[in-house]
């Protein structure tokens, strides 16, 4: 479907940005000037209390301009990943994004070269007492930052680092084509990254098998590319890290939110010592599907099969809306004008990039990205979405710009907090049993996957990064094998593991993302932590959760996280997530 087929209530309305390219051209002429105006600070930054917060003020200023460039022109792309006028201007941004880099690369290291001590006393200046915490973690990092001369080379190799991830999504969204997929009747369907998990989920067994075969036979006709972008990528992030002076890969990644590595550890820890529940989750699924073999292409079909849910799109609304009511009026008053402000863009469109996502700036709606299908799943990607989007609003609400952000750490968290009271508020008001077990399903499915699915992804990316740091190459060959693997250990011993989703590691866009993954799983946790707390408690944890979703980065994750009721430096999130989808499989079965 054409994108100017799409009712316009159902585009995005990226006017709050630019109202026409025309606008945005007159903007990206701006940027490079206040820019230029800006390097007159350099040498001066430390003159006085005073330049410093006007330094800082204008080095907003440049960064909030070439933000909302660069994103205006990102969302453009990604409505039609083929238009080469959004293409030309994605790549015109994202070059001056990292000459604006490079210009204002004497900014940290002028003000790390002041001792802490120094700073503190010129933050006694009443307009800079607001950054005490940005001061505090920018001389956290000081000795990972280097001199004037080096920052200025790691700005100009900004854009060469981005070169594997962008052309993998080029790869992914405009080039590869898909044969369509048969089912049992002859029938053909369209196979698009977009439709793939919705035909995974169909009755027909046939249709399913084929479309898994034929979707990663293109993604093997492609694997020697797509290995040697991600080995590009992981070099990348380990040349990053070396010139910082950080240990490995990996601690790089989990300094700039200070998070430590015990985190992910133990998560990885706590997931491979709790398979055998999901072992036992996935023999349920053989039982109840009454296969002789359960195969990969069986593991998304609903195991309670006799129900039909479908929900359009403007269903799903409501039923989102009513949800989320336990978080407040002022909650679901601005879900209802995510709605009618065209917040989000919602339909599979040709060219369109898959998936799901929510993105804008400080300036902007937190604008969400769609493929929409009339199901139960895609009902849930709204929530989710959703649960960023105004994890991103109040935050912008409440906090200046430079705080004005969450981190990677946090940012799963409102999200899943969302789908937790979605899966609450319909099994309280669903009464057909079936779709009750339905609903309990799908929960157990968002367990499988975004805890087990996501820590062996976690997995997969730590180990491909000590591989390459010891000194090993990402062949094909090591990337498939390894996946394999990974995934025999995952399943079980009641999976057949087809030998072509050694392969589905090409289609995962989240391995350029520089050791995110693991955080859905981690978020997932905490989430069910605080979903949990706002149903006993009501108002006491929903104001906790409101002040979370208000913080921004005003303070490490970790401490944000804990001061909302969920403790990551500790196991029990994780033990206590896996313990509910334990109960949730042993409920599903005696309903079964």
């Amino acid at each position: 479907m054409n994108k100017s087929e799409i009712q316009e209530q159902y585009r995005w309305d990226l006017s709050d940005l630019f109202t026409s390219d025309d606008e945005w051209e007159e903007a990206f002429k701006a940027v490079r000037e206040n820019a230029e105006a800006f390097k007159g600070f350099k040498g001066r930054i430390l003159e006085s209390p005073e330049r410093l917060y006007e330094a800082i003020k204008e080095h907003e200023k440049v960064s909030r301009m070439i933000t909302n460039v660069l994103t205006y022109a990102r969302l453009r792309k990604d409505e039609n990943t083929k238009n080469a006028t959004y293409q030309s201007m994605t790549a015109r941004a994202e070059k001056l994004a990292t000459e604006i880099s490079e210009m204002g690369s004497f900014f940290t290291p002028e003000i790390l070269s002041a001792a802490y001590e120094t700073i503190k006393e010129m933050s006694l200046y009443p307009p800079l007492k607001m950054y005490e915490q940005f001061f505090e973690d920018l001389f956290r990092s000081k000795k990972h930052t280097l001199s004037e001369e080096m920052e200025s080379v790691l700005a100009q190799v900004g854009e060469l680092g981005d070169v594997p991830s962008n052309t993998y999504g080029m790869l992914l969204n405009a080039d590869m084509t898909f044969e369509d997929a048969v089912d049992a009747k002859g029938d053909p369907h369209k196979l698009t990254n977009g439709s793939y998990i919705q035909l995974m989920m169909s009755a027909d067994r046939t249709l399913r098998q084929d479309a898994f075969g034929k979707y990663y036979k293109v993604y093997e006709g492609h694997i020697n590319t797509i290995a040697t972008l991600l080995q590009s990528e992981v070099n990348k992030n380990i040349f990053f890290s070396k010139v910082r002076k950080h240990p490995s890969a990996r601690e790089a990644a989990l300094f700039q939110n200070n998070i430590p590595t015990s985190v992910p550890d133990q998560l990885i820890e706590a997931v491979n010592a709790n398979l055998e529940t999901f072992y036992k989750y996935m023999k349920l699924r053989k039982k109840v599907l009454g296969l002789d073999e359960l195969h990969l292409y069986d593991i998304y079909r609903p195991i309670v099969t006799n129900v039909d849910f479908d929900i359009p799109y403007e269903e799903a609304k409501t039923m989102v809306t009513e949800s989320l009511g336990l978080l407040g009026e002022n909650y679901q008053k601005t879900i209802r004008e995510a709605f009618e402000q065209r917040w989000i863009d919602v339909y599979e469109t040709e060219g369109k990039r898959s998936g799901a996502y929510s993105w804008g700036t400080y300036d902007s709606k937190p604008y969400i990205l769609l493929n929409h299908k009339d199901n139960i799943d895609s009902m849930f990607t709204l929530t989710h979405e959703l649960g960023h989007s105004m994890h991103s609003y109040l935050t912008r609400e409440n906090q200046p710009y430079v705080y004005g952000n969450y981190s990677i750490f946090l940012a799963e968290v409102a999200s899943t907090t969302n789908e937790a009271l979605l899966n609450d508020y319909l099994l309280k008001n669903i009464h057909d049993e079936d779709k009750k077990k339905y609903i309990l399903n799908h929960y157990l499915e968002q367990f499988r996957g975004t805890i087990f699915r996501q820590t062996m992804f976690a997995e997969f990316e730590r180990d491909i990064h000590d591989h390459v740091e010891k000194g090993g190459a990402l062949t094909a060959e090591f990337l498939c094998d390894h996946y394999l693997n990974l995934n025999k250990k995952y399943f079980g011993p009641d999976v057949v593991i087809d030998d072509a989703i050694k392969y589905e590691w090409a289609r995962i866009p989240h391995m350029y993302y520089n050791f995110y993954v693991y955080q859905y799983a981690t978020g997932f946790s905490a989430a069910i932590a605080l979903s949990n707390a706002i149903l006993k408690e009501g108002e006491p944890a929903v104001k906790c959760y409101t002040e979370f979703l208000s913080s921004g980065s005003k303070d490490y994750p970790i401490d944000i996280l804990r001061k909302a009721g969920a403790d990551m430096e500790t196991e029990a999130p994780v033990n206590n997530a896996l313990a509910l989808f334990t109960s949730a499989v042993e409920e599903l079965e005696a309903l079964l």
